[in-house]
């Protein structure tokens, strides 16, 4: 536990503290067969303002590294002890991963190996190699040749059994090598591929990659407007580009197609730029404050109000007509579904999930208290 420096970046917290509270609303409707649309993933190519919230977490990661990292790099700090923490940060935010997939039963036989966790812990390890290792112009190279091998790979390689490259969901070659490598851990609505699976991690790490070369310009000596712009400039050149990219290699979020990384990327770089010129530059950080709550206790919201709600579908209430249902539903039908309609009770669910979360991480932030995983 450790008390936020006071030369931090509030807008990266409060964009961080957004993106959170985005994955938990999507994550926790009152029902699952009452959503507005945009409050969905994409069935599967295309993007959704749902499929923007884990792009720009990795994206923030990326930043962040730069940050940290970036202080104990110019101290000359020993790179071996860096690495081996970040090694342990990254092993810790895997097994979290693991716990919320597990929980609470634990069976190893089938517990889905990757997951939202697992892929932040790799994307994080990578990326700050790369950023210790590589210099600012390297990490461009590399962001786009992993960008461009994968676009490649997913639709210039035949795959084995099925004879042609293709960007199915069942017989991609993402999809072959999670069966092969990770048979039977899977995620269990698919049990075939998985969305944060092996091979579609690679180009994740050009995700978080945009955000350390966001990182580096954000610690220029320059001034705060021309950073601003120079964002929006990148920004609108990578959505342009994302969106030509989509012709001929499609967003998709469960492939995590390079088109995507880039048209994310932009999005990303746009919208840190809005919280940036309003609350660094222009100091409007009133209406931020609950953002900035949910943003340094970060990991832990997600992974605790992850653990709640696995824990409300366990515990059963025995309703009105004497049938057993989860508590979820029995808080669902009976705070929120006798006045509002499905499709807003269920929205409603998840605001108030949020806020509930939002008081908690309060406390902690009141008294100082943010655990760093």
């Amino acid at each position: 536990m450790t008390s936020p420096k006071p030369d931090r970046l509030m807008s990266l917290d409060v964009f961080r503290g957004i993106t959170i509270a985005g994955m938990i609303l999507v994550n926790n409707p009152g029902s699952w067969s009452n959503i507005y649309p945009p409050l969905r993933h994409a069935e599967w190519h295309g993007c959704t303002p749902t499929d923007l919230i884990f792009p720009f977490f990795l994206f923030i990661v990326g930043v962040a590294i730069t940050f940290a990292l970036g202080k104990r790099k110019a101290k000359g700090d020993n790179q071996t002890q860096i690495i081996i923490q970040i090694f342990k940060r990254s092993v810790i935010l895997f097994l979290l991963g693991l716990i919320m997939a597990g929980f609470p039963y634990f069976d190893l036989s089938t517990i889905r190996i990757p997951g939202v966790l697992q892929r932040i812990a790799v994307v994080y390890f990578v990326t700050s190699f790369i950023f210790l290792k590589v210099n600012i112009r390297n990490q461009a190279i590399i962001a786009v040749l992993l960008l461009l091998l994968y676009w490649f790979a997913m639709t210039l390689i035949p795959v084995p059994g099925v004879g042609y490259a293709n960007l199915e969901p069942t017989t991609n070659l993402a999809a072959w090598l999670d069966n092969l490598l990770l048979g039977g851990h899977l995620w269990s609505y698919t049990k075939v591929w998985d969305p944060e699976g092996i091979l579609s991690t690679v180009p994740a790490i050009s995700t978080a990659l945009i955000g350390v070369l966001t990182g580096h310009l954000l610690k220029k000596d320059t001034d705060k407007t021309t950073k601003t712009v120079w964002m929006l400039i990148a920004g609108n050149i990578l959505l342009v580009a994302g969106y030509v990219w989509d012709a001929w290699f499609p967003m998709n979020k469960s492939l995590w197609t390079s088109s995507y990384v880039v048209y994310t990327g932009g999005l990303a770089l746009n919208f840190l730029a809005v919280c940036y010129w309003f609350i660094d530059v222009q100091g409007y950080k009133k209406w931020a404050i609950p953002f900035v709550v949910y943003g340094l206790n970060a990991i832990t919201v997600f992974f605790l109000s992850g653990i709640i709600a696995k824990l409300m579908y366990m515990i059963k209430i025995t309703s009105a007509d004497g049938s057993e249902i989860s508590l979820k539903i029995f808080i669902y039908q009976t705070f929120f579904l006798t006045w509002l309609e499905p499709i807003n009770a269920s929205l409603a669910f998840a605001i108030v999930y949020i806020i509930i979360w939002l008081g908690l991480m309060w406390v902690l932030y009141s008294r100082k208290i943010f655990i760093k995983v």
